[in-house]
């Protein structure tokens, strides 16, 4: 079971809240015994005095003693998991022990939990022996991603006659991370550009012959088996082969968050099924060996342990859990356009790249094309925002931009494989016709001239 969990000890409040804290009965009995007694006064009836008294009173010791009771409890929460897709649920593990000499009364336990997780849970606990614990547990689950704190706990107390509650809050709260869900995707063959060497600069030194080798001077530690003695005569000094420089295949993922590109919010909008793709596109390939890292229309990327953002195949838990903190988080930008985005692939080529485009207009289409030209290979999924802006019923709810046919004419034209996203359309469906319309002709002829035109797809890349 994996989950955080936070302990702590309720904070008490002073005799002002706990004068607050008197129930309807308490103030029934308290305003009862002040008119008794201001009756009692105005009549000269001494017994009845007596009793506006003790009626008066009696709220009032409640509320003292209630003040003066001294509990010592201990709370603790456990989540079962810290971090859970949206829509599934998550168990969270409440544990109130009482690390006083002297049992307690009858508690009721609330956590304050966001009113998207549902109602606010409560519990009522029986008399707690010294050194006894209690142990309750509930369940949470959201349809929207975020991060949503937990707590903190609070401790209810009452006294025998219920004429007065005082909570006490404990300190500590959890974070509970709802992050996009992820669907599962084929294997396909696309190309990325290869940053490094692997076995194509193998082979060409192979062919090459021995000879052609250039060594480099011996460092302390290497391996003595790698001296290049034919080197080491010629230059005098010991002289080792090169170390082959492992082949690191590049993706980049770009987002577009802009809130102009969308439209409609809610777990079925547009934007959350291209938040949902972008999650399940880097996890995909991050499983794969690629290099990913994730990009907004703001330029911005998530950081990884390796330059430029990206985030390495050798660690896909770690690089997986952090792309899915971002997404879990990201929210629409106020960009006009993608130049922030351009500016930041401007480096040179990023290897493979797979977009989530929003509504284009004609300039920003044309820019997505000029971004194309930094990849040795690009994939678009462009919402159909005809589609998506109808309403229920079939209601057209359309702001009149240009049909998504003669945006993808434009992709395509500057090389993308772009592909319409209609509401209720699967990625992986998507994906696979990502991969046959890769493999046309049609697709690569609007191909800049960075790109192989004799390898095909996947002649230096993996399979993704």
């Amino acid at each position: 079971m994996s989950g955080g969990g936070s302990t702590g000890t309720p904070e008490p409040g002073g005799l002002r809240a706990a004068l607050a804290g008197l129930t309807t009965r308490g103030r029934s009995f308290l305003a009862a015994g002040v008119a008794a007694a201001a009756c009692a006064y105005l009549l000269g009836q001494a017994d009845l005095l007596r009793v506006g008294l003790l009626l008066a009173a009696l709220p009032l010791v409640c509320v003292l003693v209630l003040y003066r009771t001294r509990y010592r409890v201990a709370g603790s929460r456990t989540l079962a998991p810290a971090r859970v897709p949206a829509a599934a649920e998550a168990r969270v593990r409440l544990r109130v022990e009482n690390v006083a000499r002297l049992p307690t009364g009858v508690l009721m336990l609330q956590d304050r939990v966001p009113y998207v997780l549902g109602p606010r849970p409560r519990f009522v606990l029986d008399r707690v022996e010294p050194g006894g614990h209690r142990e309750v547990s509930y369940r949470v689950r959201s349809d929207l991603r975020g991060r949503y704190p937990l707590g903190p706990l609070q401790l209810r107390l009452s006294d025998p006659f219920g004429m007065c509650e005082l909570t006490r809050s404990f300190s500590t709260f959890d974070t509970l991370t709802v992050v996009p869900r992820v669907e599962p995707l084929p294997p396909v063959r696309l190309a990325g550009e290869a940053a490094g060497y692997g076995d194509g600069h193998r082979r060409s030194l192979a062919l090459a012959g021995e000879d052609d080798i250039i060594p480099r001077g011996y460092r302390h530690g290497d391996d003595l088996r790698r001296v290049h003695w034919r080197s080491t005569a010629r230059h005098g000094e010991l002289m080792v082969r090169r170390e082959e420089q492992p082949q690191k295949t590049r993706c980049t993922v770009l987002l577009d968050t802009r809130a102009v590109a969308h439209e409609g919010t809610g777990p079925d909008s547009g934007f959350e099924w291209a938040v949902a793709g972008a999650a399940s596109v880097a996890l995909h390939l991050l499983e794969r060996g690629f290099s990913v890292r994730l990009l907004t229309d703001t330029g911005r990327t998530v950081p990884g342990p390796e330059g430029g953002g990206f985030a390495g195949a050798g660690e896909a838990a770690d690089a997986g859990g952090l792309l899915l903190d971002a997404l879990a988080v990201v929210e629409h930008s106020a960009e006009e356009g993608l130049a922030a985005a351009y500016d930041a692939l401007r480096g040179g080529t990023e290897g493979l790249l797979v977009a989530f485009f929003g509504e284009l207009d004609e300039e920003q289409a044309a820019l997505a094309g000029r971004i194309r030209r930094r990849s040795a290979t690009a994939v678009a999924f462009v919402l159909d925002a005809d589609a998506w802006s109808r309403g229920p019923g079939g209601i057209h709810l359309s702001r009149g931009g240009a049909p998504v046919g003669e945006r993808l004419r434009m992709l395509r034209e500057a090389g993308w494989t772009a592909l319409p996203v209609a509401p209720g359309a699967a990625l992986a469906d998507l994906w696979r016709a990502a991969d046959r319309a890769g493999a046309t002709p049609a697709a690569t002829a609007g191909a800049a001239p960075g790109r192989s035109g004799d390898g095909g797809p996947g002649r230096n890349g993996g399979s993704a």
